[in-house]
């Protein structure tokens, strides 16, 4: 059974990135607890860390060199699930 909207968080096990994988899981599910449907981590090799929402990616490691900022993240996420939501402190922090 698939829910929606599916958050894709793609990982590599070579890199040991299981945990930080884990804590932008945790982060993005605390902040829309009620708007994501599902929240998937997907083992990888060769360095990547990607982030897909419904199959559009948000967030590439290797093409944007480096890994998101979590309130960027959270922006992007809520700029596409619940456009009208305020973050608080998210906003202000990826706005300076």
């Amino acid at each position: 059974m698939s829910r929606a909207p599916r958050l894709e968080i793609e990982y590599c096990t070579q890199c040991r990135w299981l945990m930080r994988a884990a804590w932008t899981a945790q982060e993005l599910l605390t902040t829309f607890p009620k708007e994501l449907g599902e929240v998937a981590l997907v083992p990888s090799t060769g360095g990547i860390f990607d982030i897909s929402l419904d199959g559009e990616l948000l967030w590439s490691r290797k093409a944007e060199g480096g890994f998101a900022e979590i309130p960027l993240l959270k922006q992007m996420v809520r700029d596409r699930i619940a456009p009208d939501r305020q973050l608080g402190h998210s906003d202000r922090k990826a706005a300076e």
